[in-house]
């Protein structure tokens, strides 16, 4: 998702210690953490969403081919019987 290494994390930990002191960056970290996670939990729900709608339209997908196939058959049934009823036809 986002290209940020070990480095960027140290620098921006040591900013922040700067910024808001020793005493007040445990509970700062714990909400980080927390609302990280809730945004890893979205992300991957959203990706797991994704994947059952491509799924979901690759089943359609293949159903319908299915389903044009099985006409064509009946299609091609319906015309053997109407050739066998032209030469029965034709032979009487």
């Amino acid at each position: 998702m986002f290209d940020i290494g070990f480095w960027e994390f140290a620098l921006i930990g040591v900013i922040t210690l700067i910024v808001v002191g020793p005493e007040r960056m445990p509970a700062i970290a714990k909400t980080a953490g927390h609302y990280i996670g809730k945004a890893k939990r979205f992300v991957a729900k959203v990706q797991e969403d994704i994947g059952d709608e491509i799924e979901a339209d690759k089943l359609k997908e293949h159903l319908n081919l299915e389903d044009k196939d099985a006409n064509i058959i009946e299609i091609f049934d319906q015309t053997k019987e109407s050739l066998n009823e032209i030469k029965r036809d034709v032979d009487q």
